[in-house]
């Protein structure tokens, strides 16, 4: 059975997309990845890359005949035009294949260490799934940005599925702000209401899916027969959010702002295998990678003068807090 899947990068996000598909389909042969290229570079490098089911799909054809959505690009900024485009591109994937049955959205910082098949098993006949944060209790108020995280979603192209989909692609299209206001945050904070509107929308339980440093303080990370495991469950995938480069080498992975430390086996089988992976994409494609790790709005902070990084960042250094990539 082919599994679908789809996301969205631009040229800046290329090595980190690259890797996530590469272990996607490490983990999931069956996968298929249609990418919404952000920029034309992007499309161009995908294209010249051809890979094996990897669909990308230019942006300008994306939008072409869309007025609403030109519209509303028109009045907002890159990386909440970004967010708004978030439900089209599952629908656009549907009208331009009419044999897809089920589509997976999935975040373009995302590493596979395992296979998706426990997620699907979980998930069923379900028209639609959705995964939550899962944060520790004394970071429950950031529940405010969304209980659920946009990560992983699933739509089967179905009455509810669809309508789920048209509900949340018209209130993005009204307002998708990289703030909050009331209740709503982007295109995340709509999630919140799925459950209610939409009869048997699925709350992925599966610890493995969606790890990442915002709820890792609730678990056990360990390893057995060379698998890595949180509490008793394998590790399916983790979220890369918020990786931010710090100084030439160094990668701090927000960490200290949730009170974690990086332990040696978070460095060994989280950590160094997804740079080791978007430094070989980067090499592949010639694209920015490590070096320039920035949020899918091209934006990043001036490299910091020695002095600022030694004041700003030591005691994290000492704290185990930052990543040294040169020593991974």
């Amino acid at each position: 059975m082919i599994r679908s899947f789809c996301t969205y990068f631009d040229h800046r996000y290329l090595s980190r997309g690259l890797a996530m598909f590469r272990s996607l389909k490490n983990h999931c042969p069956s996968a298929r990845l249609w990418v919404l290229c952000l920029s034309t570079e992007c499309h161009r490098a995908l294209t010249v890359q051809a890979l094996p089911d990897l669909i990308p799909v230019a942006l300008e054809d994306f939008e072409r005949g869309d007025d609403r959505l030109l519209e509303a690009k028109a009045n907002r900024s890159a990386i909440e035009y970004y967010f708004t485009c978030t439900p089209s591109l599952p629908l656009y994937l549907f009208k331009q294949n009419p044999g897809l049955d089920t589509i997976t959205y999935i975040d373009a910082d995302l590493y596979f260490f395992g296979s998706p098949e426990p997620i699907f098993d979980e998930i069923g006949s379900s028209p639609i799934a959705i995964t939550p944060h899962r944060f520790p209790q004394q970071h429950k108020w950031m529940e405010q940005n969304g209980v659920f995280n946009v990560g992983w979603l699933t739509f089967r192209r179905n009455g509810r599925g669809l309508s789920c989909l048209e509900w949340w692609r018209d209130r993005c299209l009204e307002w998708c702000r990289d703030y909050i206001d009331g209740d709503r945050f982007a295109d995340q904070k709509y999630l919140d209401r799925f459950p209610k509107l939409f009869p048997g929308c699925h709350i992925i339980e599966h610890k493995g899916a969606n790890l990442a440093a915002w709820n890792l303080g609730n678990y056990r990370l360990s390893e057995r027969g060379g698998q890595l495991l949180v509490d008793e469950a394998p590790v399916i995938f983790y979220h890369f959010h918020g990786l931010k480069k710090v100084a030439p080498g160094v990668i701090d992975p927000s960490f200290a702002y949730y009170g974690l430390r990086l332990s040696s086996l978070m460095k060994a089988r989280l950590f160094r295998p997804y740079f080791q992976s978007v430094a070989e994409a980067q090499s592949l494609v010639r694209a920015p990678g490590i070096e320039s790790l920035k949020r899918k709005s091209g934006g990043g902070s001036r490299r910091p003068a020695a002095a600022q990084f030694i004041a700003a960042y030591a005691g994290l250094l000492t704290r185990r807090c930052l990543l040294s990539t040169l020593a991974l």
